[in-house]
């Protein structure tokens, strides 16, 4: 469209503005909710305790722009790859890095089974591409579609079956822009702010960015989550909280 080709959000301006929100998001996930809310000089006044509840939803309702925005990237991703087989590695790679700070923060808990970190949604997104461009055929795409669907369900990844399923739409509506923006923000109406991050990538105009981030968020998953883990450790220590 004439309004993309002239509009300035390139893939690395979206990859920034989701890394940015993705760790607000986790801010206010690890150390305000299972930090601050924790303390007992907060918990003690009702007041406090309401002011930072409201600036922790804030904060997570901002974050929730970030996961449709990766997950837009990795169908560009696929899309423009030289080789398929070196990014599926890569995500599974650190699938296994991020799964650990991911319990921790989280959590607090070194092992977590009951819930995975988002590589492995990526992932499991990723091999359902893989799979539904090499069999060629609609009705067998769809199917290896659901099966991805229902992998993200049962190994309780970070947005589940819904994030599985909102690869899998933006990948089938890869050549619509509209469409695949009204259908990924349909598909994320359960999280009411996070169809807003369809408006900058409506926009996005195809190109790359001069800013490389190659392997940024590769890295800045697992360690940004891991020093938040040692933040809330703080906040709870010399808090006082048990």
């Amino acid at each position: 469209m004439q309004i993309q080709k002239y509009s300035p959000i390139t893939g690395s301006a979206l990859k920034i503005f989701a890394i940015v929100t993705m760790f607000i998001d986790h801010f206010g996930a690890v150390a305000v909710g299972s930090g601050i809310l924790r303390l007992p000089v907060v918990r003690a006044s009702s007041e406090l305790y309401q002011n930072w509840y409201v600036f922790y939803r804030l904060l997570r309702n901002i974050g929730r722009l970030a996961f449709p925005i990766f997950c837009f990237l990795l169908v560009e991703g696929f899309i423009h790859t030289r080789s398929q087989k070196k990014y599926v590695f890569r995500l599974f790679l650190f699938t296994l890095i991020s799964e650990i700070p991911f319990d921790l923060a989280i959590y607090g808990e070194w092992y977590h089974p009951e819930k995975q970190n988002v590589f492995f949604t990526l992932l499991i997104g990723m091999l359902v591409m893989v799979a539904a461009s090499r069999v060629r055929n609609f009705y067998l795409s769809l199917l290896v579609m659901a099966a991805g669907i229902y992998l993200g369900y049962f190994l309780q990844t970070d947005y589940g079956a819904r994030g599985v399923l909102l690869i899998s739409l933006l990948y089938l509506l890869r050549f619509q822009r509209p469409c695949q923006c009204v259908a990924g923000a349909l598909t994320m109406l359960y999280e009411p702010t996070a169809p807003i991050a369809f408006i900058p990538i409506f926009f996005y105009n195809g190109q790359k960015g001069r800013c490389s981030l190659k392997y940024f968020f590769y890295w800045f998953y697992p360690v940004h989550l891991f020093l938040l883990a040692g933040l809330r450790y703080l906040i709870l220590y010399f808090g006082g909280a048990s």
